[in-house]
């Protein structure tokens, strides 16, 4: 009867670890990436200048005015959000807000405007060269443009998800990266590089979720969580069982 017993557990433990072995081994080689590697390299930090900021002697009107000049353009419902950026040295009001009427779904769409903060009129999305000027701020000294795409759409493996479309994808070479600009907020959002990809590759093994690669709540991840506790816990039981060492300290 024991013997069976054992047979039954050590078959269990042997088809759950051939089952799970290769996630497990995707998490193992996934964890180590993670703790081997410094975060803000991998978030492109040091492919990036210092920050520039608005002088503190600024001038500017009311966002008042910038709101009245789009409700005479727009149909403005309610306003989410106001705030001063700087696009390439110039101050710009960045508002954001909801179009359409209550019942109609306004509050799950924001849309967003640009306006000059001086004069409070209204100025277009970011052109290409704008965009182009916005990547370069970002970039260290001594990258070279390679490439400049216009991007409208995107999958939920690409990686400029989930951000504000459109968007300016500005690609570099020396270093080798793409800085991302939102044409509609005008300012720059992130920076690829291959580091970063290689990271958000492996995140996509970590996560289970081989669909977005950022849900944590996922029943394939739920599940495999579940099988992975059970191997190890049958592990445990199949020691103490066929251990000659517990048996003698049991039996005393």
């Amino acid at each position: 009867m024991i013997k069976n017993k054992n047979l039954f557990i050590r078959r269990i433990h042997r088809y759950l670890g051939l089952f799970i072995g290769i996630q497990f081994l995707g998490w193992t080689i996934s964890g180590l990436f993670f703790s081997w590697n410094d975060i803000d390299s991998v978030h492109g930090d040091h492919l990036l200048k210092s920050p520039a900021f608005i002088s503190a002697n600024v001038s500017t009107v009311s966002p008042t005015i910038a709101i009245e000049k789009l409700r005479q353009s727009q149909s403005v419902d309610s306003i989410h959000s106001v705030h001063l950026v700087r696009v390439l040295d110039n101050p710009v009001y960045q508002i954001a807000y909801f179009s359409g009427h209550a019942g109609e779904g306004m509050h799950h769409h924001i849309h967003y405007a640009l306006a000059n903060a001086g004069t409070g009129e209204l100025r277009q999305a970011l052109t290409k060269d704008e965009g182009l000027a916005v990547a370069k701020e970002q970039v260290v000294s001594g990258a070279q443009v390679s490439a400049v795409q216009y991007l409208d759409q995107t999958d939920g493996h690409h990686e400029y998800r989930e951000k504000p479309l459109p968007a300016w994808a500005v690609s570099f070479k020396n270093p080798d990266c793409t800085v991302y600009v939102s044409a509609e907020l005008g300012t720059f959002q992130s920076i690829r590089h291959d580091q970063w990809r290689a990271f958000d590759f492996l995140w996509m093994f970590h996560t289970m979720d081989y669909a977005g690669r950022d849900n944590f709540n996922n029943w394939l991840l739920k599940i495999l969580s579940v099988f992975g506790l059970l191997t190890v816990m049958s592990g445990f039981v199949l020691y103490t069982i066929s251990s000659r060492t517990l048996k003698k300290f049991f039996t005393k």
